[in-house]
């Protein structure tokens, strides 16, 4: 199942990987460069608001769905590759894209609970680390891939499809799969009537605005920076892919941790430390070598707790209905998104690299404050066997 995210997750920032070919062919803006991503976010958003509306993830066969979900979004990457010729097309394509991923992630997410009651927090956070190192993929393709960007959109797309295939061959749900539900289009409201699950969700949004914007921005505030001191493009590149890719291994670190000394523990603990990389990131700009070492951390802590959040719910939520709650987490995360990967570039041209980051800060400390506050409840006892 880590597999098949890895590999479906590959089309997510195939498109704003390659914005510095696209600038010059596309005569890209800034504005222009910041839709490309944006419009995968909002397709996102819509395909998760519709799939949670309509309970798909618990009312159909949650294989089906992310198998059919990842060629769909192959299709719509590769469509990108051979039709986009603006950015038009270049938004249209890449919101079909991230509309089919949102049949991709929380499925993936659902089928991995089943086979886990036990140590759900580390498989979890492995699935989540396979999918952070699948996003971070397009920046390898850069550095080591073909000088066509058009190649390197394909190969993505062959990889998601690729994916699918095994999802269809190899997984299967596990042991603790539960019925098929009934659609009930009062799941939606239900959720949130949960305390312990609005708390997690609030963790979760906090988390949220901080991590899309970093994933966005981190990679060209990287290219600025060693472009700057006359390091290669494609250092700049590695040095993305690393920065983001090691996320997945705190992610399944942050797993074992959380399943031994809780959740709550973990999640305040790593978005502390990404909180304080939102600080002291700018101030490295003009220090290659240190801007590296901050992102590096920064990297690795603010993608770390993400896949707890996740788990919180599956351990709070109505079981009939898990695929339905992870889904309206996600698409609510995801629109939080929007806001604060338009907010960036807008505060790089007013205050520069050196300050804009900060922005990002209030979302980690809202998440501290919300999981603090599920620490001190009694539903924190469900969570990890009393692990809080």
């Amino acid at each position: 199942m880590s597999l098949a995210e890895l590999l479906a997750m590959s089309v997510w920032f195939s498109a704003s990987a390659v914005v510095p070919v696209l600038r010059n062919l596309w005569h890209l803006s800034d504005s222009g460069a910041a839709w490309l991503t944006l419009s995968v976010q909002f397709g996102f958003v819509v395909g998760t608001f519709l799939s949670a509306l309509l309970n798909l993830p618990d009312v159909m066969n949650s294989r089906q769905l992310l198998a059919i979900s990842a060629f769909a979004a192959a299709l719509s990457n590769a469509a990108f590759a051979l039709f986009a010729d603006g950015v038009a097309a270049g938004v249209f394509f890449r919101f079909c894209t991230g509309l089919f991923l949102a049949g991709v992630y929380p499925p993936g997410m659902k089928i991995m609970a089943t086979w886990f009651q036990k140590g759900r927090g580390t498989a979890i956070g492995v699935l989540i680390g396979a999918l952070t190192l699948g996003k971070a993929s397009p920046y390898l393709l850069n550095a080591l891939g073909s000088h066509l960007w058009q190649r390197n959109l394909l190969f993505a797309s062959v990889l998601t499809a690729v994916g699918g295939i095994v999802v269809l061959l190899f997984v299967k749900a596990g042991p603790f799969e539960l019925p098929a539900a009934r659609f009930d289009l009062h799941q939606v409201k239900k959720v949130f009537a949960n305390r312990g699950v609005r708390l997690a969700s609030f963790g979760y949004f906090g988390h949220m605005w901080e991590l899309y914007a970093m994933w966005t921005w981190a990679p060209v505030m990287i290219r600025a920076s060693l472009t700057a001191h006359g390091s290669r493009m494609q250092l700049a590149e590695l040095s993305s892919y690393l920065v983001i890719g090691i996320g997945a291994l705190s992610c399944a670190a942050a797993g074992v941790l959380a399943d031994r000394i809780g959740r709550t523990a973990v999640t305040i603990g790593a978005m502390a430390m990404s909180g304080a990389c939102c600080v002291l990131a700018g101030f490295a700009f003009d220090e290659p070598v240190l801007l590296l070492m901050i992102m590096a951390i920064w990297g690795a802590t603010v993608i770390a707790d993400s896949a707890q959040f996740s788990t919180c719910v599956t351990e709070l939520g109505d079981p009939q209905y898990i695929g339905t709650a992870l889904t309206l987490q996600t698409c609510l995360g995801f629109l939080l998104t929007t806001i604060s990967i338009h907010l960036i570039p807008q505060l790089v041209q007013m205050v520069g690299w050196h300050f804009a980051f900060i922005a990002l800060a209030p979302g980690p400390i809202f998440g501290v404050l919300s999981m603090l506050r599920l620490r001190g409840l009694p539903e924190a006892a469900k969570l990890a066997h009393g692990k809080r």
